[in-house]
Formats: structure tokens, sequence, C-alpha cells
């Protein structure tokens, strides 16, 4: 009997069990230990993200007051003088500015009617003022002062403006009467506010027209100041010295 010689290639294809299961076991072993590094990576990466943020922020001179800008506030108030009341401090870190405060400031100005502030990333600060507008006159003790629509007193003149009404009122006369005479002269048409002399304001629902003319006009309250307007026209076609339209669905003339 002749025995063939073993042929060494006979079974190299076949994979071996022992190694495919070691290397499985590796790899599960890699990935265990790479999910926690994962998280270890993860975490040290976000508390320096927080920690450079802060620094950033509160520490470093980056995000400092480097300017401030103005906008509005041309015709009443110089920049200069918004500047002064912002009292905005150079180099204080915006994140920890009171625009509050900054706000309360410059809303104190008599001329300022509304003010907004604001950071402006990453050096300035803003500040954005819109002005009162005046609608009127107003005569006290001799004086004359701008009246805006809210009837807030908020400048000086030396002279009255040519072309504005004029409101004539005393010393202690509240904002919401004087409001109330703005409202009644912005109700007024342009044809009969031109015979109007003045607005006399003696309180809240107490408003009066002098005309031109001598006649006096009791027009009470600023309520249904449109009606009144129109029955005032057509008292004003008769003769009269005052003319009572308080409540307008029952005027009242009475001679001289």
């Amino acid at each position: 009997m002749i025995t063939l010689p073993r042929n060494p290639l006979k079974g190299a294809g076949r994979p071996d069990p022992a190694a495919a299961s070691r290397r499985r076991f590796a790899r599960r072993q890699w990935l265990r230990r790479w999910l926690v590094w994962r998280y270890v990576i993860g975490s040290v990466l976000l508390v320096a993200l927080a920690a450079g943020a802060i620094w950033l922020v509160f520490v470093s001179s980056f995000l400092t007051v480097q300017q401030v800008q103005v906008q509005g506030g041309d015709a009443l108030l110089t920049q200069q003088q918004i500047l002064a009341a912002a009292d905005v401090p150079a180099g204080a870190h915006l994140v920890e500015l009171d625009l509050g405060a900054i706000r309360s400031r410059v809303g104190a100005l008599a001329p300022v009617r509304r003010v907004d502030v604001s950071r402006d990333w990453p050096h300035g600060v803003l500040i954005k003022v819109t002005e009162r507008t005046p609608v009127a006159v107003v005569e006290i003790g001799g004086r004359f002062h701008a009246m805006d629509a809210e009837g807030v007193l908020f400048r000086d003149y030396r002279r009255p403006p040519a072309g504005m009404p004029r409101v004539v009122s005393t010393e202690g006369t509240s904002s919401a009467a004087l409001a109330e005479a703005a409202r009644v002269i912005a109700a007024l048409p342009s044809g009969l506010a031109g015979r109007v002399d003045h607005v006399a304001v003696a309180g809240v629902d107490q408003v009066s027209l002098a005309m031109r003319g001598g006649a006096v006009v009791i027009w009470g309250s600023d309520a249904q100041s449109a009606l009144k307007a129109q029955v005032l026209r057509q008292l004003l076609s008769h003769p009269g010295h005052t003319y009572d339209v308080s409540v307008p669905g029952q005027p009242v003339t009475s001679p001289r």
C-alpha cells in the first residue's frame, strides 16, 4: 500500500474560527474604549468652550464698550447732551451694562418722547431717540413753553412761533388738562382754527376758545370735538358773545 504525501495547501483557504473570534473580541473592546473616550473628550471640549466663552464675555477686553452711537435727537438735543445723559461707561463689558438705567437717564430729558437702548455687538451701544413734537405754545405767567400732544411741556420760547396755536393756562395746570387742550386743537378744522386767538385751560374738562373777534366758546372736555366743531361753525353765523358747545346736542348762545 502506497501512502501519498499530504498536500500542505489543502484546507488553507478555510477561516480559522479561533482567529475570527479573537478579532471580533478585539473590535468590541476597541469600540467600548472609544465610546468611553468619546464622552470624556466631548465633556472636556464642552468645559473648555464654556470657560473660553466666560473669559471672552466677562474678562477679556474684546466685548467691551468702545463706541456709543446716537440716532435721532437732532432738532432739540445735541448728541453731546444725549451722550452726557446716557453716561455709558467706556470699557465696560457689554453683557454687564444696565440698559434700563441708561434708558431712564436719557428718557429723563424733557424733549425725549421715546428712547430705545441696545447692545451693538461686538463693541458698541446704540441709542435711538425720538423727540417730542410741539403742537401748541402754552403761555403761563407771560412765559412761553412748547407742548406736545401728550400735554408735556418740554422747551421754552422767547417768542411764540408764528402760526402755532397758543394755549393760555395757569401755574399748576395738570398735564392731563394740557393734553386735553392739545386734543381739542388737533380736532379743530383749519378754517375754524384760523379764527381762534388762543385756547384757555382752567383744568380737566374746562377748555374754552377765545376767538379773534372777542367771542368766547365754552368747549368743556375734548369728547365729541368733531361734532362740537360742526355745531360751532353754524353758531358763529349768528351774532353772540358766548357760545357753549360743551353739550353739542344742546348748544347755547349768549349775547354781549
